[in-house]
């Protein structure tokens, strides 16, 4: 049930935000083992220094303009070893995929209760 929003600069290739989107979601099924037809994303693409911001250097991570940002939110109850695991899987995929340093990857996952989701027809599936 994770629901990633996924946001990188302008003017790549659908390539590129198909490697983005691919990448997050085998993470999300490796590290959170979700279901592979879980797939709910948003992938959009801003202007650099305009719309996407970032800091040149934060906690001794050195970013450019390229970063990725992603913002996961799914239902609590993940151990943190388990959201570590997420972190570096995506890292892991993007920088595989891509030309995505590791250092660019900006990740934040949103936890929320279970009753919190609906999936369609105006129902709380979970509550």
């Amino acid at each position: 049930m994770p629901f990633a929003r996924i946001s990188h600069t302008a003017g790549k290739p659908q390539s590129f935000s198909d490697a983005l989107s691919k990448g997050i979601h085998r993470a999300m099924i490796e590290a959170f083992g979700v279901p592979e037809d879980d797939l709910f994303q948003i992938v959009t693409e801003h202007a650099a220094k305009t719309e996407l911001i970032g800091p040149g250097s934060f906690l001794g991570v050195d970013h450019t303009e390229d970063m990725v940002f992603v913002q996961i939110t799914c239902a609590e109850g993940r151990t943190t070893d388990q959201k570590k695991a997420l972190y570096a899987s995506i890292v892991h995929h993007i920088a595989r995929d891509t030309d995505v340093r590791q250092e660019d990857v900006f990740i934040n996952l949103v936890e929320s209760k279970r009753e919190n989701f609906s999936f369609g027809n105006g129902l709380a599936q979970f509550a």
